[in-house]
């Protein structure tokens, strides 16, 4: 391959991961030689994780560091939107879902200050075709338990507003891509697990975009788990000093002001009906078997 055709074959796969400016130079570098051994083994666990909806989900596997889990991530990620575009997802879906990676970097680098990954192993359901992004939501199809029913995890991407319009448009998108993509897949219910449906949260936003989404879910199961409105909100880890938080937002107030005074933010699951796909839907074929590792190499 020459030379010119490799840096082509990079650009597009920086552009597919919407690999933001910043840390395009590091990633071209990672895909410039061949892979280690790290990064192959890598590879191989993506290859055999690929359409399995009971897949271990990992945050550490021995032997591949967070450096080699990114560089895995961008070298199959041709394959996973080759894979995906096989089984009839449109260009635009994929588009959206493998972004995610950019995304990620970008929240790595405003929570740590430096490039990094340390949400690599959340981008392992985008890279098994179990994960996509549909409008505003992300939708992850899955079993409930080995025995369990079908069901459909809701995720937040962080870059947006909670439009009710939005949260609706989406729902009835990823209703009639399941119906599509998975015609013989009777969804139970749909789950969302945030710390967006704290209901101390809802009490303090009354009428705001948040408080109506956190509506949608019922029978809502909490537990402590005061990191994640840092996070979510300011982007900072758990042990950030918050005397040095800006207060801008009435979010970030609220925040703040729950710490300030002793209590502790939670995480709640809720779960919400599937929605009913309004008219019959064309079948498509499920997502293909895995993909070969020889040709990931």
């Amino acid at each position: 391959m020459s030379n010119s055709s490799t840096v082509d074959m990079t650009q597009a796969v920086l552009d597919l991961c919407a690999v933001p400016a910043i840390d395009r130079e590091t990633c071209a570098r990672m895909l410039a030689g061949s892979a280690d051994a790290g990064t192959r083994r890598a590879i191989e666990l993506l290859a055999e994780r690929w359409g399995d909806p009971d897949a271990a989900l990992p945050k550490h596997v021995e032997g591949i560091s967070e450096h080699q889990w990114i560089e895995a991530l961008l070298r199959f990620s041709p394959l996973a939107a080759e894979r995906l575009e096989e089984a009839g997802v449109s260009p635009a879906v994929i588009e959206a879902t493998l972004a995610d990676v950019g995304k990620q970097l970008e929240l790595h680098r405003a929570t740590h200050g430096e490039f990094g990954l340390a949400t690599w192993w959340w981008l392992l359901l985008h890279f098994a075709g179990l994960l996509v992004r549909l409008g505003r939501l992300q939708f992850h199809l899955h079993l409930e338990n080995p025995a369990g029913a079908w069901v459909v995890g809701i995720h937040i991407p962080g870059d947006g507003s909670l439009d009710p319009a939005a949260v609706d448009a989406s729902l009835k998108q990823a209703a009639a891509f399941y119906a599509r993509h998975y015609p013989d897949v009777a969804i139970e219910h749909a789950y969302c697990d945030s710390w967006l449906l704290d209901p101390y949260l809802s009490a303090g936003m009354p009428g705001s975009n948040i408080a109506a989404f956190a509506a949608r879910f019922t029978d809502v199961d909490l537990r402590d788990k005061p990191a994640d409105a840092l996070y979510f909100t300011f982007r900072v880890p758990a042990d950030a000093d918050v005397s040095t938080l800006p207060r801008d937002s009435s979010l970030q107030r609220l925040v703040l002001e729950r710490i300030a005074a002793g209590g502790i933010w939670q995480c709640g699951k809720g779960t919400t009906p599937w929605p009913a796909v309004p008219e019959p839907a064309a079948l498509l074929p499920a997502l293909p078997p895995p993909v070969t590792v020889q040709n990931l190499r």
